[in-house]
C-alpha cells in the first residue's frame, strides 16, 4: 500500500486525491484471515489499478454512486454486495438512473458514469439487509442502515478495529446531499442522530475528512455537517420574502457555487428546494401563490 495510506489493525483506509474529494474518494481496504474485502472502490483505487487489480474476494458498498462504484472493474471474480435498496443500481446502468431519477439528464448522465466512473453492469451484485454481518476469518464487517441519501445507504463497522466507514456522511461543509430521486431529507435526519450514536474508535469519510480519531472531534464534525440543513432552510425562508418560483431558487443556488457546472446541479438543487418547500407548506411557514410562486407567510 503507498505511503499516504492510513492502517488501523487489519483495516487501511486508502486515502484518495485531495482527501477523497469529489470525485474522488477514501476507499476500505480489509484483510481477514480468509478473505480481503474493499470497501466502496473509489476512483482513487483506479489510480492504483496496477496495485491493487483482481485482489479483492469481496466488494461491499456502502451505497451506489457513481463516485462508489467507480472501481469496481477491476475486480471481475470478486463477490459483489450492495444493500437490498440500492442492490439494482449496481445490476443494470437503467437501476442507476432510477436511483437519480434526473430525467432529460439521464444520457448525459450514463455518458459520465461510463466514461469518467468506469460504472460496469454487475447482474451478479448480491443484496445484504439491514444488520448484515460480513465475516473474514477474525476480522467482520457489520452493516448499519443509515437512509437518506441513498435508501440503502448504510454504514460499515469494522471489528475488532472499531472503524466506522461513514459512506457519505461526508462531515464535509458542503452538508447532507439529499438531492436524488431516492434522497430522503427526513430519512437524513434519523441517520445523522443514529451515526453519533455508533460506537467506535476510528471514523473513516468518503470524502474530505477522510480519518478521525477522536470521538469529541467527530461528533463536533457531524453536528456541523448536520447544521448544514437547519443554515439551508434559514436561507431559503429568507429568500422567501419575496415570491420566487422553483426555477428562480434553483438558479439562485442554495447548494453549489455559482461557478459550479456539473450536469446535474439544477436537478439536484431543485429536488432539495422540493422536499424543504414542502416542510415549509405542512408548517404553515411559507403559502404557495398563483402562477407557481412561494412565499414566506407575512
Amino acid at each position: 500500500m503507498s505511503g499516504g495510506d492510513r492502517q488501523f489493525g487489519a483495516v487501511t483506509v486508502l486515502i484518495g486525491e485531495k482527501n477523497g474529494k469529489y470525485p474522488h474518494g477514501n476507499s476500505l481496504w480489509v484483510q481477514g484471515r480468509d478473505t480481503t474485502a474493499i470497501i466502496d472502490p473509489s476512483l482513487s483505487v483506479v489510480a492504483r489499478a496496477d496495485e491493487l487489480r483482481g485482489r479483492a474476494d469481496l466488494v461491499i458498498h456502502s451505497h451506489v454512486h457513481e463516485d462508489h462504484v467507480a472501481g469496481l472493474h477491476l475486480f471481475p471474480a470478486a463477490r459483489v454486495y450492495a444493500h437490498r435498496e440500492d442492490a439494482d443500481g449496481l445490476r443494470s446502468l437503467n437501476g442507476l438512473m432510477d436511483i437519480y431519477g434526473y430525467g432529460a439528464l439521464t444520457p448525459a448522465m450514463r455518458d459520465l458514469v461510463t466514461s469518467t466512473f468506469h460504472y460496469v453492469e454487475r447482474p451478479d451484485t448480491q443484496s445484504y439487509d439491514d444488520a448484515a454481518v460480513f465475516d473474514l476469518g477474525g476480522t467482520r464487517v457489520h452493516t448499519i442502515h443509515l437512509p437518506g441519501h441513498t435508501r440503502g445507504h448504510c454504514a460499515l463497522l469494522v471489528d475488532p478495529a472499531g472503524v466506522l466507514f461513514l459512506g457519505d456522511i461526508d462531515l464535509s461543509s458542503f452538508g447532507p446531499y439529499y438531492g436524488d430521486a431516492w434522497s430522503n431529507l427526513d430519512d437524513f435526519e434519523k441517520s445523522l442522530r443514529r451515526a453519533g450514536e455508533i460506537e467506535a474508535r476510528i471514523w473513516v469519510s468518503f470524502h474530505h475528512v477522510g480519518v478521525i480519531e477522536d470521538r469529541a472531534t467527530f461528533v463536533a464534525k457531524l453536528e456541523r455537517f448536520a447544521g448544514r440543513i437547519a443554515e439551508r432552510e434559514r436561507q431559503l425562508l429568507a429568500f422567501l420574502n419575496e415570491p420566487h418560483t422553483i426555477q428562480e431558487m434553483v438558479a439562485h443556488r442554495f447548494l453549489y457555487p455559482a461557478h459550479a457546472t456539473a450536469i446535474f446541479i439544477d436537478a439536484v438543487e431543485r429536488r432539495t428546494i422540493e422536499q424543504h418547500l414542502e416542510r415549509f407548506l405542512e408548517s404553515g411557514q411559507i403559502v404557495r401563490e398563483d402562477a407557481g410562486h412561494y412565499r414566506a407567510r407575512d
